[in-house]
């Protein structure tokens, strides 16, 4: 384990704690001497983590301390980079642009030796990109989810159909490569997924849907679950 990551741990340790953990409980639990585990505390000290301890009784982190943004393991890194690298080759255009500097910022903001995980997660390939809505932009989309603004879809359903609905927008989701719109659909008064591809035109309304969005999603995953 890299002195970064163990540093992190031992913060995350304290902070999980109900009582005060003594430096032999650290050390065993990070599989490290003593003597590293000192040596580990006045690097933090020095950091300013407000950690104090006394002989015999353990250590104890403050209430109320804030980790700086991007104290980050190895394998939390990775994830993050390699979560970017798919969203950039499966998501729209702005999303993808988003993910892609993501990546840029988590590789200049972390410690330098750290940087290559980055680097080796970010550059994987994926070769699911949705192939018919690339020029769906879903910005306004993700625009109106956050903000619970009703759209009106002009849609083509499986038969070619065209239809027109209004939706409240609960969330974006991603199946192998196709990529749907999970809505409430006021014309059917129903739960219903968009494909992306089929999506002809978007507006979104100067309404916004009644009810919770969390409480509507959790309404969708049961029926999902209902239906096997």
């Amino acid at each position: 384990m890299r002195r970064t990551e163990r540093l992190f741990q031992i913060i995350q340790i304290l902070r999980s704690a109900r009582s005060p953990i003594t430096g032999r409980q650290l050390a065993d639990e990070l599989k490290i001497s003593l003597r590293t585990l000192y040596r580990d505390m006045a690097e933090l000290s020095a950091q300013s983590v407000p950690i104090t301890g006394e002989a015999g009784m353990g250590y104890v982190l403050d209430e109320g301390y804030d980790m700086p943004p991007l104290m980050l393991t190895a394998d939390e890194l990775e994830a993050a980079a390699l979560g970017a690298a798919m969203v950039a080759a499966q998501a729209d255009p702005s999303l993808a642009r988003a993910a892609r500097d993501l990546v840029g910022k988590l590789s200049e903001a972390i410690p330098s030796e750290l940087r290559p995980v980055v680097l080796d997660a970010s550059t994987r390939s994926f070769s699911t990109r949705p192939e018919g809505d690339q020029n769906f932009d879903g910005t306004r989309v993700r625009q109106a989810i956050r903000k619970r603004f009703k759209l009106r879809l002009g849609y083509r359903d499986s038969a070619g159909v065209a239809t027109d609905r209004v939706v409240w927008p609960l969330l974006i989701a991603y199946l192998n490569s196709v990529r749907y719109i999970v809505a409430w659909c006021e014309t059917r008064d129903n739960y219903r997924h968009f494909k992306m591809d089929r999506v002809q035109s978007v507006d979104v309304l100067e309404d916004k849907y009644p009810g919770r969005r969390d409480a509507l999603i959790k309404g969708w995953e049961a029926t999902v679950r209902s239906r096997g």
